[in-house]
């Protein structure tokens, strides 16, 4: 328990926080000053054009309700929505859900209401785009909570934690995001004007957030940032080179991130609109980040994200599965009989979209492991090796080169019909087996053949090498015999 509220602990960052004292709320809105990396100019510190607050009661509350848009005169919506933003700045305390309660809805409710115009476009709030950038930034860029990893002292991640963290402020944080999202796919957003503050510090800034522990604001980052490739092409370079960042700080120095799943898929949808030939820049993306990816032990957690990302490199340039399957085995987990399992499905499906060249380059590596998969204690392994031979594309493959395949699975087959303990694998395996012996019966009776010589010489050698043991132990044995004679004597 004690670790959980820790955990939930918020973090401020220099935000505008209410305190107790309304004068102080004021006075501390008024002071601040909000730097922004696209523009060399800071906003005013001096306090904006609104009316002034008179000194409050102790208990009268500084944010007062302000009425709807929609109920006021044209001519001061402009004023009113500004006011709405305003007010959009101050950040609540949710450490205590008693304190504040009322201001707290009040700004819910002037949020839905900024989310509310911006969808609908019933205002013109194209003019305030810096200020409402600048909303969700005080808002949304802050110091995230310690992670669980850091309370505990734990050294893995466990994927089916039930612990769920949740932010305590996303019934705000949630409206902010809705509000950003809206203002990204509005049409009524000029893309000249709105880069100048959706830049690229705005962006990074939005991908640091992606190491949230909560999955519900990842959600909604994966798709802002979506979109923001989408329809800001000067940024595409930009975001692609900051997610290889994360990627690598992942693989190379923590491995320990929440969102690398959601960034992998973003970047599926990226290099599904590659453009063929691809350029060597995403060449090196799949060599030096997907691939090395298969590294860290947390890789079941976004495993399916980076599966899809490797195999549609293979699907647009076939000419890659080579690298890829050589990448697969210089990364093959040794001890890990789940992320094995793993492994040989994402096999499976790079194999479906490998042409002949490709393949007979890589062959001979990747059969002795699928051998040694074939002969694992661990039925499950085993048996999603035997099931490679039930996808057609793949027995193509295999019988254009049984030549050179069968002689170096063949005895893995052999040892399991032999001695697996599990009752499935050995049907699987004497399916397999029989495949083979449709497929060239003659090149089977000669791997067979060189079988059993194998083990006849093998039977040959245990028996000369207990011979040799019981001769050791008679001559070790006569020599005790003698020295006892020597004693008595």
């Amino acid at each position: 328990m004690f670790n959980k509220i820790i955990k939930r602990a918020n973090k401020k960052c220099g935000k505008l926080i209410l305190s107790e004292d309304p004068t102080t709320n004021a006075q501390q809105f008024y002071e601040v000053v909000v730097k922004h990396a696209s523009r060399s100019s800071t906003f005013n510190s001096e306090p904006p054009n609104l009316p002034p607050i008179a000194p409050s009661p102790p208990h009268q509350t500084v944010i007062e309700s302000l009425p709807p848009l929609k109920e006021v005169p044209v001519s001061e919506r402009s004023s009113l929505f500004l006011r709405k933003i305003q007010l959009c700045c101050l950040i609540c305390d949710f450490s205590d859900t008693l304190k504040f309660i009322v201001e707290k809805e009040i700004k819910r409710q002037t949020l839905y209401e900024l989310v509310d115009i911006i969808q609908n476009s019933s205002f013109q709030f194209t003019d305030f785009q810096e200020e409402l950038i600048v909303m969700v930034s005080i808002n949304i860029f802050r110091c995230l909570p310690p992670a669980s990893h850091e309370n505990t002292g734990s050294e893995t991640i466990d994927p089916e934690e039930d612990d769920t963290y949740m932010d305590p402020s996303w019934s705000h944080l949630q409206l902010v995001y809705e509000i950003l999202l809206r203002y990204i796919i509005s049409p009524e957003t000029d893309i000249k004007i709105s880069k100048r503050y959706v830049d690229h510090v705005f962006v990074l800034k939005l991908l640091d957030l992606f190491d949230s522990e909560d999955q519900r604001e990842r959600e909604y980052l994966k798709t802002i940032v979506h979109r923001i490739y989408g329809k800001f092409m000067v940024h595409r370079p930009f975001i692609r080179k900051a997610i290889n960042n994360i990627f690598y700080r992942f693989i190379f120095e923590t491995q320990r991130h929440n969102g690398i799943s959601e960034l992998l898929e973003i970047m599926a949808s990226i290099i599904n609109g590659f453009a063929l030939p691809m350029k060597e820049e995403h060449k090196l993306f799949l060599i030096r980040a997907l691939i090395p990816l298969h590294k860290p032990k947390c890789v079941s957690t976004y495993h399916q994200n980076l599966s899809y990302c490797v195999v549609q490199f293979v699907e647009k340039d076939g000419r890659l599965a080579d690298p890829v399957i050589k990448g697969l085995l210089k990364y093959w987990p040794v001890t890990n009989c789940q992320k094995e399992v793993l492994f040989l499905g994402e096999l499976e499906e790079v194999l479906e979209s490998t042409q002949p060249p490709e393949f007979v380059r890589c062959m001979v590596s990747l059969f002795r492991q699928i051998g040694r998969c074939l002969n694992s204690s661990h039925f499950q392994v085993a048996e999603r090796a035997l099931y490679l031979w039930n996808n057609e594309h793949i027995i193509s493959l295999v019988a254009q080169n049984r030549n050179v395949i069968l002689p170096i699975v063949f005895d893995a087959l052999e040892n399991n019909m032999n001695g697996h303990w599990n009752r499935a694998v050995h049907g699987l395996t004497a399916n397999v087996r029989k495949m083979f012996l449709e497929m060239d019966a003659e090149l089977f009776e000669e791997c067979q053949q060189k079988y059993l010589e194998k083990e006849a010489r093998a039977t040959e050698l245990e028996e000369k090498r207990e011979l040799t043991w019981k001769q050791l132990e008679a001559v070790a044995a006569q020599a005790v015999v003698s020295d006892e004679m020597v004693l008595v004597n």
